[in-house]
């Protein structure tokens, strides 16, 4: 179904910026980044998640530390480079933007789309 394609690509088109500001928030595990994307609704699975970290460590955006847990298995906790922290908030700009057009827009179709009423007419 196309509904089902667009929504998919709306999704994934805003993933990343989901992701970024989970970040925001400072160390974070992925398993909590996957956690809240799923509540979220965002993601299905968590498999999409790993490589989008990995990508964002790759274009500097994004690093981890690994750290003991409670188990004495060490996990991944992630952050937010400095790189990462000025893109995030360019993001925002952008983020905002988009969104006031996109209500601007929508609001003006449903206006147009309203039913006229018309009034009865009197004899």
């Amino acid at each position: 179904m196309i509904a089902e394609r667009i929504k998919a690509q709306l999704r994934t088109g805003i993933l990343e910026y989901c992701v970024m500001q989970i970040l925001r928030r400072g160390e974070v595990y992925a398993s909590d980044i996957i956690d809240e994307l799923i509540e979220e609704d965002l993601i299905k699975v968590e498999g999409i998640i790993y490589p989008l970290l990995m990508r964002l460590k790759q274009e500097n955006l994004v690093q981890y530390e690994w750290n003991e847990t409670q188990s004495g298995l060490p996990k991944k906790h992630y952050q937010l480079t400095e790189s990462g922290q000025n893109t995030i908030k360019a993001l925002d700009e952008t983020w905002n933007e988009i969104n006031k057009s996109a209500k601007r827009i929508k609001k003006k179709t449903e206006e147009q789309l309203k039913p006229v009423e018309n009034p009865k007419e009197e004899n």
